[in-house]
């Protein structure tokens, strides 16, 4: 849902949502666009719908973008604007609890950044982000990509990179890792966000003594007392 406020990032998790992903002309979400958007809703943990569309993007998709995603202008030419697709992606979102691999650093950064520069607002819905749920779940792992997470599992990575395999992917990340907090719920019980940007909270020094400092720093000095 469109709103005057972004939403919060969540540390407790839920069964129903909308998995989403993107995927793009690059990596900066101050001058890259998005080429595709997808996503899944799911209730009780049972995929119910599914939305997906390509983007024309207005400008050249770089060949290192077209490696990863295998999306090209030739693709997208006939393709609607973000404009549009947004509007509608919102409206099959609705107001669930949004839930994507990376989403707070990249993902979610896209989507607030183009809902101010169409419709003058950011995107309320609240979030988890998948990734900080896989390292504190499964810190033995050394690396916490979505394709590492699916083959930990067992779970196919056919098709990855394009954007709705990569929905229905993480939707069955997600319930495993579920289950993994449910085995051990004390994982995630410590952790922190910021109110301010979403991300850890972690305890620092000061002169004054210990307190809650955003690591999101310089770009959040978000502080508050122990």
């Amino acid at each position: 849902m469109f709103s005057a406020q972004m939403g919060k990032r969540l540390k407790d998790h839920v069964r129903d949502y909308v998995v989403f992903d993107l995927e793009t002309t690059g990596i900066s979400p101050y001058r890259d666009r998005v080429v595709e958007i997808s996503a899944v809703k799911v209730i009780g943990g049972e995929v119910t719908d599914e939305f997906t569309s390509l983007v024309n993007p207005g400008m050249h998709i770089p060949a290192q973008a077209s490696a990863v995603n295998g999306i090209t202008d030739d693709m997208v030419a006939d393709a609607p604007s973000f404009e549009p697709v947004l509007k509608a992606f919102m409206e099959f979102a609705g107001d669930m609890v949004l839930v994507g691999h990376n989403i707070h650093s990249f993902d979610m950064k896209f989507i607030c950044r183009d809902s101010e520069k169409f419709f003058g607002q950011t995107v309320g819905n609240d979030y988890i982000d998948t990734l900080w749920m896989a390292r504190k779940c499964l810190p033995r792992l050394p690396h916490h990509t979505l394709t590492d997470l699916a083959m930990y599992y067992e779970i196919s990575t056919q098709g990855a990179h394009r954007a709705l395999n990569d929905c229905r992917m993480n939707q069955q990340v997600y319930e495993k890792l579920l289950t993994e907090k449910s085995a051990s719920p004390q994982l995630l019980q410590e952790e922190r966000f910021c109110p301010k940007c979403g991300s850890e909270l972690k305890l620092r020094s000061g002169r004054f003594g210990n307190f809650w400092g955003c690591t999101g720093y310089p770009n959040c000095r978000y502080t508050e007392n122990k």
